[in-house]
């Protein structure tokens, strides 16, 4: 290559690091123009995003020790629901205890309750076999009399012996 064309080279290379740089510049106008213009809308709300950072904090504050409050006050209600359980659970025990006693003691007069109605039962048969025996035998004995008399007083009363014909069928009728 020759020194000229080398040269023409160089030049146009040069021209267009020009042309690069002048656009380089035109565009860092315009975004130091931008930048402007974007401060000047930003720094009116920069206040209005101090006050919103400052209430955020406030709040945050409020916040955890509302939160604290909370976990303390739930930490409380959560042992006293356990000292309610824990006495509900010996309620319960002694609850059972006194059923079971109550349970045990019913048993053991329901048995007495069996015991007298079977004493009772039985002195009430004693007494019908008493009864019986001292009004019904009496009665019988005084019905066999009775019919004893009557046929004494029905014999005595015909008055004449019965015939040996007679008294032969009344044997016959024995044996």
């Amino acid at each position: 290559m020759s020194e000229v064309a080398l040269l023409y080279v160089m030049t146009a290379f040069v021209i267009i690091s020009a042309i690069a740089l002048c656009i380089q510049a035109i565009m860092l106008g315009g975004i130091y123009k931008t930048t402007k213009q974007l401060q000047g809308t930003v720094n009116p709300l920069v206040p209005k995003v101090e006050n919103l950072v400052q209430k955020a904090n406030s709040t945050l504050d409020q916040n955890s020790r509302q939160i604290a409050e909370i976990t303390s006050k739930a930490a409380e209600i959560t042992s006293k629901a356990n000292d309610i359980l824990d006495s509900t659970k010996r309620q319960v025990a002694i609850v059972e205890e006194l059923v079971g006693d109550a349970a045990s003691r019913a048993k053991v007069q329901m048995e007495r309750v069996e015991l007298v109605i079977d004493d009772t039962l039985s002195r009430a048969h004693e007494t019908v076999a008493v009864v019986h025996d001292g009004i019904m035998r009496p009665l019988r004995e005084v019905n066999g009399i009775a019919a004893g008399v009557r046929a004494a007083l029905g014999s005595l009363a015909r008055g004449n012996r019965p015939t040996p014909d007679r008294a032969t069928a009344d044997e016959e009728m024995f044996i």
